[in-house]
């Protein structure tokens, strides 16, 4: 079997569409035995190489000059759908016949899908929005929605194979094997972990780290995490060792055991929701990007987090007050 992935990370997009994608990757691999490809084009905070660490091989597109007419989430891609498909095209051409190409990108609709189809068996989509048409025979939504059942008529083929909901979530093996001894918590608050995702642009991480000191509570352990491509990094890791009760690490691999040791945790409204909802710990949510304020809102009327709002709209002041509600 081979299958081929066209995601991309970057400053701007994040870390999570790349996130999930090693980890359906890491599945077909070793369920499948299938040989999988990566293609992925050079943007500031790529993430390439941490894909060719997990074993893949990665084609890489070329960065592209700033292009204006671009709106959107059509800038995430650098260039126009149909030169993005005739790059990918050029690349994957090369390659035995494709069995699966995935896609994961809010910049790629049934434009794209649709030139390249002709040269693959089978197209997923791996989607949250549901605001574009796909042509796939496959598409995967691993999101809480209150209305996921339909998010996507009118936008799929009929034949579509839908797979909507958490119980489709895309969770590294590490999670599973953490679940099996997941820890008894008793209410108490003694381990709190902040982590906004891998770049946080707004750096909601600071603003967390801020409202934790304010509270004067030095028994209390914060593990602060932060991705490869956080801008902010450097003076986080100083904010983190000026205080002996802060712990900074960046890029972790152990995100399972951290989540499992904690009380608490406070971050962003992401792929790493399914994530703290399966490890069955408490949380507090700032949606930092405008596809995540559907999912938050939906959650939080469902009961399973605090939802402070948009980050442009929480303070320092916000999260304290939440975290006194946790505090007692």
């Amino acid at each position: 079997m081979i299958s081929v992935f066209r995601v991309d990370a970057s400053t701007q997009i994040g870390s999570g569409h790349v996130m999930r994608c090693l980890t359906l990757a890491q599945k077909l691999k070793k369920e499948k035995q299938a040989d999988v490809y990566f293609v992925m084009r050079l943007l500031e905070g790529n993430l390439i190489e941490l894909v060719k660490s997990k074993g893949f091989t990665v084609f890489t597109l070329p960065k592209a000059p700033l292009n204006d007419e671009l709106k959107g989430y059509a800038k995430w891609l650098t260039v126009t759908q149909m030169q993005d498909a005739e790059e990918t095209n050029a690349v994957i051409s090369k390659l035995p016949a494709i069995d699966l190409l995935v896609v994961d990108s809010y910049a790629i609709d049934y434009e794209w899908e649709s030139m390249l189809h002709p040269y693959v068996k089978q197209i997923m989509v791996i989607d949250d929005l549901a605001n574009r048409k796909h042509d796939c025979e496959i598409l995967l939504d691993q999101n809480f929605y209150l209305n996921k059942e339909e998010r996507y008529n009118g936008l799929v083929p009929e034949d579509c194979k839908l797979y909507l909901g958490p119980k489709f979530a895309l969770l590294r093996e590490e999670f599973y094997i953490t679940k099996e001894h997941l820890r008894k918590r008793n209410g108490s608050i003694n381990n709190i972990l902040v982590f906004f995702g891998g770049s946080d642009l707004t750096n909601e991480t600071e603003k967390a780290i801020k409202a934790i000191k304010s509270l004067n509570k030095p028994d209390i352990k914060v593990n602060v995490v932060v991705g490869f491509s956080n801008k902010h990094k450097e003076i986080i890791k100083k904010q983190c060792r000026s205080h002996p009760q802060f712990y900074f690490y960046c890029q972790v691999n152990n995100m399972a055991e951290l989540m499992n040791e904690a009380d608490l945790a406070i971050g962003a409204g992401g792929t790493t929701i399914l994530e703290r909802w399966f490890m069955e710990l408490p949380s507090i949510v700032i949606s930092v990007a405008d596809n995540q304020t559907k999912i938050c809102e939906d959650c939080a009327e469902a009961g399973l987090f605090k939802y402070l709002g948009k980050c442009s709209e929480v303070s320092v002041q916000n999260i304290i007050n939440a975290l006194e509600e946790f505090i007692k």
